[in-house]
């Protein structure tokens, strides 16, 4: 049998002509809603990277379609060259006139990361590398959500739901997937395998924008509920750390059909009074304890210096949008510039010094799949979506309604170490909470050995 999928692979290796390709589709009874990325010719006003709906001539209800479509990556040569020359031309500013971070991204950092990323960085590695992995996309709630599906050969795996943030994708937790598939390779047990999936929110990489208002957590909740149903998983759990933890603690507070439990790197452990302390810019509460008065100071760092990002795109998304739209370099900056930790070991990254999966390649394939894509925009309203709600604090992210179970890993490079004092004060159903010794905000990303070895412990009581 003949299909639209057979008709992408033909043309994407004969590299046909969008006439000869809606010909072929409407001999067969079929039509295209646009001409795909993946035709040879088709032209549009912005990268089209992600699959355009197809669907039968005869169905008039795109809505109710929840067919599951393969996906592959093929971004036009046109696109990486005027990335490149885009790249190599970028305007420089002054120098910061600090020694230190205060200023924000040095200029000897990005001008390190441009010149690597218009002289050597190689984007087609990561895309045959990417399209080695089952991808798919399905369409909720009118949107087109791309994901990666990977089922482990050991029987009874564990489904597992993981959910990526700002100014994160699916780049960072790729290198799960082998630990979590194959756990007997990577120090595991056959009983600790899990079958993965890795979805791109809506507005992020490979999946659709949203057209309209009203994509927040809690709507992305219930659609990757929708999601694992689709997949046929009628028990499994999820994961998420920076904007993926709320996501995740929306789904245990909805508790849909299946859903035994979650587990967060990024847990909202912050009390009400301390919230309240730290969003007047006050002194301390009395009584916190020597740990309490450590993540309070580290969250009280965070928002008088560290958060511009999330005010600009939680308030002006569009006018953030304008510039790191068009320039590389000025998206990148954006990018790289979310927290000191993690800016440190992004610049040890170029100067020849990674830390575990945080590569220059790696960041680099991060930072282009944004540009790309053209998600740089809609990826930033995800934040305005959230209506100012602290993604940290336990109050604003109701908490105390959750009933199963939640497991908690604290890294030590976090932007701030939630106490455990506080995390079970904030989630009365907690049954795992642990402190690793390495890892900092992005840990799947820098250590996804160590990252999967505490999701086999998180959620054994959950199997």
């Amino acid at each position: 049998m003949i299909t639209l999928e057979k008709i992408a692979d033909l043309t994407s290796a004969l590299r046909l002509t969008p006439a000869v390709v809606s010909a072929a589709a409407g001999a067969l009874g079929l039509a295209l809603t646009a001409t795909p990325s993946w035709v040879a010719g088709a032209t549009s006003a912005a990268p089209q990277t992600a699959p355009v709906a197809v669907t039968p001539s005869n169905d008039s209800v795109v809505s109710k379609d929840t067919s599951i479509h393969p996906f592959r990556v093929s971004i036009r040569q046109s696109e990486l060259d005027d990335l490149r020359r885009r790249v190599l031309e970028t305007r420089w500013p002054d120098r910061e006139t600090v020694g230190d971070l205060s200023q924000g991204v040095q200029l000897a950092t990005i001008q390190t990361l441009v010149q690597y990323w218009g002289t050597q960085y190689d984007w087609r590695k990561f895309e045959a590398n990417l399209n080695t992995l089952p991808q798919f996309t399905t369409k909720i709630d009118g949107v087109d959500i791309h994901f990666i599906h990977v089922r482990s050969r050991h029987p009874n795996a564990l489904p597992i739901i993981v959910t990526h943030g700002w100014p994160g994708s699916f780049v960072e937790q790729i290198n799960l997937i082998g630990p979590l598939t194959d756990p007997t390779a990577h120090g595991g047990r056959a009983e600790d395998a899990f079958d993965v999936v890795i979805p791109s929110l809506p507005g992020y990489g490979f999946s659709g924008k949203p057209t309209g208002t009203g994509w927040d957590p809690e709507h992305v909740a219930r659609a990757w509920a929708v999601l694992m149903k689709r997949l046929g998983y009628t028990r499994y759990v999820a994961q998420g750390g920076d904007f993926g933890a709320p996501v995740s603690s929306a789904m245990a507070r909805q508790a849909p059909p299946g859903l035994l439990g979650i587990h967060t790197n990024f847990p909202a452990t912050v009390p009400a009074d301390v919230a309240k302390v730290l969003a007047v810019h006050g002194p301390a509460p009395q009584g916190l304890t020597e740990t309490e008065r450590v993540a309070f100071d580290a969250l009280d760092r965070l928002y008088k210096f560290k958060s511009g990002y999330l005010v600009m795109m939680g308030t002006r998304p569009q006018t953030i949008g304008y510039p790191v739209t068009d320039s590389p370099a000025g998206l990148a900056a954006w990018m790289i510039d979310h927290d000191e930790i993690s800016y440190g070991r992004i610049s040890q990254a170029f100067d020849g010094h990674p830390i575990g999966g945080l590569t220059r390649d790696a960041i680099l394939d991060n930072i282009t799949l944004y540009w790309l894509t053209n998600t740089a925009t809609s990826a930033a309203r995800f934040y305005w979506e959230n209506k100012g709600l602290s993604v940290l604090a336990a109050a604003a992210q109701k908490t105390d309604q959750i009933s199963i179970p939640v497991a908690i890993t604290v890294f030590p490079g976090e932007v701030y170490r939630a106490p455990e004092s506080w995390a079970r004060r904030a989630y009365p159903s907690l049954v795992y909470f642990h402190q690793a010794d390495k890892g900092g905000h992005f840990a799947a990303w820098e250590q996804p050995e160590l990252f999967a070895s505490e999701l086999r412990a998180a959620f054994k009581s959950m199997r």
